[in-house]
């Protein structure tokens, strides 16, 4: 994986903060070593780099501070430190590249903190990653099970890390106090969704079959992240195998062992804790959403990270097939799975989506991205990124609902303020047929799981075969029905499917080429469409983006309105959907949008522990 532990440091703890520190010079000790690349490269932290280490440090204050007084012609002047443009170089220009740094002595509030807040309050020994990792354990344990009057608990995680996320939060602090800030995720503390293979906690894929499975080895993006110096504090819920949009699952629940039926739980969304958290990544995305953690990954198949991200008011990205590695994950479908980041913002999905990305040779379709991927996707968070772009939108892809249509033409008419292009598109005859393809997960299912149990399953888990889990009566029950008829699933019909010449394998291939050529022939960065109606899936929008392995970023677009006649608080996001391998331009698009347009909110409820 491309970000590594102990490669990137940005800034060490500065005596500089709000009160600037003009002239004061830094302690040997903590002087910052510089980086071959800085790991943040968004324009706003790096248009008033003086120094040409992309990033903004106290050697640029310096450089500001040594030309205090200058003017254009003298020999300390330099253009782009007179931020303000008034001819001299002053105090106020000291201040305004100071703020370009990521490091802030104020008061620190936890909830909806960015991971440039965290880190811009760790750099300036405010918190530590153990205070941050302690308190995200403390509102786990708050939160997470409590049940809201009229509603329902989020049951949001499975299994919470405490001692062993502990220790990696203090041997972040430690980096962070001999090296700087190696990385934007260096101490922070993420969810994974419990299909992902960690080493010291139990994957179960949200079944209670599988709680023994305690695996020797990290998922490829689970040791990713630890090698960022990200803190995995929670196994995250999912709907059992992630199966569906509900997120119920089995696992770790009070009751005797081997009860049959066997007890379940359903996980709620935090701004309406009647309604589901969606699915199967909802686990990740009701916990992302309540501050619970601070950024999280799910997978997708059919729309298990775009859904949770909707219903939660989440930006979640569903990158290229070939993007991310898939070994060490539990499938559902091999052809359509993917892995991504659900975050609280643009800026937080992309740094996250950083540390995972690269060639894996023990997933093989992640060769398919070698040179084309950048040094950071937050490179292209540019708030005039849909300056001139050109944006279509297929009107039969936006329903009915009264949310949807009015949150969709708002979102329209902000994509064109915003400087976009944006262009109504009638999509080839086969563009049907591309969005009724069915999912993999009925003909693959059994054949994953085998392949997975077989290079991965903790050799003292029982139940090693979909029959025996079947048998063993310990899984979502109202689920048997489905796990029969994938059971029966022979490899003949495996091979018709998805063999190389199978009848899926040639309809994504045919959905990829007509797609693609939907934008190339009408010039557009990106296809725009609403992810879902409130709480509810919207026809099948979910399917563009697994029929054609093409990468998709959900970002949200608004909340429903009483007088909408829906309900009331409910969050449906605008995704977006370009060309392989181009998440980087879906991201900047993105990035604009919710700039300009601020519609995330906090969830009531799950405010600051008094």
């Amino acid at each position: 994986m491309r970000a590594a532990h102990r490669a990137r440091p940005i800034v060490a703890v500065l005596a500089v903060g709000t009160a600037l520190g003009v002239g004061t010079a830094l302690p040997a000790s903590a002087a910052p070593v510089t980086p071959a690349t800085a790991p943040m490269l968004a324009p706003f932290y790096t248009e008033l780099d003086l120094t040409g280490d992309a990033m903004v440090t106290v050697a640029d204050l310096d450089v500001v501070a040594a030309g205090l007084g200058a003017v254009s012609g003298d020999a300390a002047w330099n253009p782009i430190a007179d931020v303000d443009g008034d001819g001299i170089l002053t105090v106020a220009d000291l201040a305004a590249v100071s703020g370009r740094m990521i490091y802030d002595d104020g008061p620190f509030e936890l909830v909806e903190a960015s991971l440039v807040d965290m880190q811009a309050a760790m750099n300036a020994g405010v918190i530590t990653s153990a205070d941050l990792t302690s308190a995200y354990l403390e509102r786990i344990d708050a939160y997470d099970t409590r049940v809201p009057s009229g509603g329902r608990a989020l049951n949001s995680v499975i299994t919470a890390s405490t001692t062993a996320a502990l220790t990696a939060a203090a041997e972040a602090d430690a980096v962070r106090a001999e090296e700087g800030m190696t990385s934007l995720l260096l101490g922070i503390p993420v969810g994974l969704k419990d299909n992902i293979d960690t080493f010291d906690l139990p994957t179960t894929a949200g079944c209670a079959c599988w709680e023994t499975n305690q695996t020797a080895t990290d998922a490829t993006i689970a040791a990713a992240l630890r090698e960022a110096g990200a803190v995995i504090v929670a196994k995250t819920s999912l709907d059992e195998f992630a199966f569906g949009f509900v997120s119920e699952f089995s696992a770790f629940l009070p009751g005797p062992p081997g009860t049959v039926p066997q007890t379940t739980a359903l996980v709620a969304s935090p701004y309406v804790t009647t309604q589901s958290a969606g699915g199967s990544s909802g686990g990740t995305g009701a916990a992302v959403a309540a501050s619970l953690v601070a950024v999280g990954f799910g997978t997708d198949t059919g729309g298990s990270i775009r859904v949770p991200s909707s219903y939660n008011q989440l930006v979640g990205i569903r990158p290229t097939v070939g993007l991310v590695s898939r070994s060490g994950i539990v499938p559902l479908a091999l052809s359509q799975d993917t892995a991504g980041p659900l975050g609280r913002s643009v800026t937080d999905a992309a740094v996250a989506l950083d540390a995972v990305v690269g060639v894996d040779g023990t997933d093989p379709v992640t060769q398919a991205q070698a040179g084309l991927v950048p040094e950071s996707y937050t490179a292209s968070l540019d708030t005039g990124a849909l300056d001139g772009a050109r944006i279509g939108y297929v009107p039969a892809m936006v329903g009915t609902n009264p949310t949807t249509v009015r949150l969709f033409q708002q979102a329209l008419a902000d994509l064109e303020d915003a400087g976009a292009v944006v262009v109504p598109v009638t999509p080839p005859s086969g563009f049907a047929a591309v969005l009724a393809e069915p999912s993999g997960s009925t003909n693959e299912f059994r054949h994953d799981l085998d392949a997975y149990i077989a290079a991965n399953l903790d050799p003292a888990v029982p139940y090693r075969s979909l029959q025996e889990i079947i048998d063993s009566g310990r899984f979502v029950t109202g689920r048997q029905g489905s796990y029969v008829a994938r059971a029966a699933v022979t490899d003949e019909t495996y091979e018709g499917w998805a063999g190389p010449d199978g009848t899926h394998t040639l309809a994504l291939a045919a959905g990829k080429e007509l797609v693609t050529g939907m934008l190339d022939d009408a010039g557009l960065d990106a296809l725009v469409y609403p992810s879902t109606n409130p709480y509810a899936s919207l026809s099948t929008n979910m399917r563009l983006s697994p029929n054609t392995g093409m990468p998709a970023v959900t970002v949200p677009m608004g909340q429903a309105t009483p007088e909408d006649g829906t309900i009331a608080g409910a969050g449906v996001n605008l995704e977006l959907l370009g060309r392989d391998f181009d998440e980087g331009g879906l991201l900047g698009l993105a990035f604009a949008y919710e700039q300009a347009t601020q519609h995330r909110v906090t969830p009531t409820g799950y405010g600051p522990l008094g």
